[in-house]
């Protein structure tokens, strides 16, 4: 098996811009595993907010390159279990490692990653499509660019009542607000009920991350359901947003791939919370990966390949929020841009 990294710069259509940053690309890692007949692919994007860069990522899979290309015909749970003491201190390059070897050994196996789970996908659930911090007038525009069935709104400005009500006034769509801990507890409290009536799902992370006594008053007293996002990164964070969300939104690159992904899920299900996994800026590699988790899902946060300007892969393809898996086995992934910024062979 042979470990082959490579670095992109993702443009985006638009400025992207939550609470906290505004940003125009980003740059991404894509890992291949090879084993002479196919190759798995897995993606993680670089992120300050969790001080995860593209050099430190490479780095850490470079430094155990030949422990990983030592480890072949073992099912993928076993495969993590083998790599994540090389790489628990970089839980993103985990990630991207865990996905590429998802892929490989399903693409071996003949099977859709979904089918090697024993998922259905008959009832699938549609994906949302973000919206961004802006100008209402440009708001409301890239609404009409993208007519969707679902819509996540990022807010945490001075005037994120008047957003909404005017978003509104253009669609009869589910909205789910995002504030990235830009509220307070009262702020949250009173925007929650005034969103309510706006035909508002839910709150995805209000308040920050350390504000524990915060989110225990909004767990009891919210009419509207809150879901963690920066507050749950890893596995044992389910358990301790448990009482203080009603739900999770799981990242894979936060809590190291898709292997942890799926025991946090069941642990959401079996607290009766919310299960819901997002995705970061990347392209249809990652996107691809988090689909087939969909079948366990309450909520899914497919957007990321949409907001680009140019996508490097190939594999699921959306359509107003609606999945289509690819042909091909695996995630169904293919890298299609073989001219990255950076190779590592």
């Amino acid at each position: 098996m042979q470990l082959i990294l490579r670095t992109y710069e993702l443009k985006l259509q638009h400025t992207f811009t939550i609470s906290r940053q505004s940003f125009d690309a980003k740059n991404v890692l894509i890992v291949e595993l090879k084993d002479g007949v196919h190759a798995g692919f897995g993606e993680a994007s670089e992120n300050p907010y969790y001080n995860q860069s593209i050099e430190e990522m490479v780095n850490a899979l470079l430094a155990v390159k030949n422990s990983i290309e030592s480890l072949e015909h073992m099912k993928p749970e076993q495969f993590w279990e083998q790599v994540f003491p090389l790489l628990q201190g970089n839980m993103f390059a985990l990630c991207a490692l865990d996905i590429a070897y998802h892929d490989l050994y399903t693409k071996k196996k003949g099977l859709k990653l979904y089918e090697y789970w024993n998922y259905t996908i008959a009832k699938n659930i549609q994906t949302n499509f973000t919206i961004g911090i802006d100008t209402i007038e440009n708001m409301l525009a890239k609404m009409r660019e993208t007519p969707w069935p679902i819509y996540k709104i990022k807010l945490g400005t001075q005037e994120d009542l008047s957003i909404i009500r005017a978003l509104r006034k253009e669609t009869n769509a589910i909205f789910r607000i995002d504030a990235n801990g830009a509220w307070d507890v009262q702020e949250t409290l009173d925007n929650a009920r005034e969103l309510k009536k706006l035909g508002v799902e839910f709150l995805e992370q209000p308040l920050a991350a350390d504000n524990i006594d915060g989110a225990r008053k909004l767990f009891d007293a919210s009419v509207l359901p809150i879901i963690a996002d920066e507050s749950c990164q890893i596995e044992s964070d389910v358990e301790a947003c448990h009482h203080l969300f009603h739900g999770v939104n799981i990242k894979l690159v936060k809590c190291g791939g898709l292997t942890p992904a799926r025991r946090m899920i069941a642990e959401a299900k079996s607290k009766q919370m919310l299960a819901m996994v997002g995705c970061m800026t990347e392209s249809t590699i990652g996107i691809s990966a988090i689909a087939h988790l969909i079948p366990v899902l309450d909520y899914v946060d497919l957007d990321g390949a949409l907001l680009l300007r140019k996508d490097i892969a190939s594999g699921v393809s959306i359509s107003k929020g609606e999945i289509k898996y690819a042909r091909e086995k695996g995630t169904g992934a293919q890298l299609l841009d073989k001219d990255p910024i950076k190779i590592y062979l």
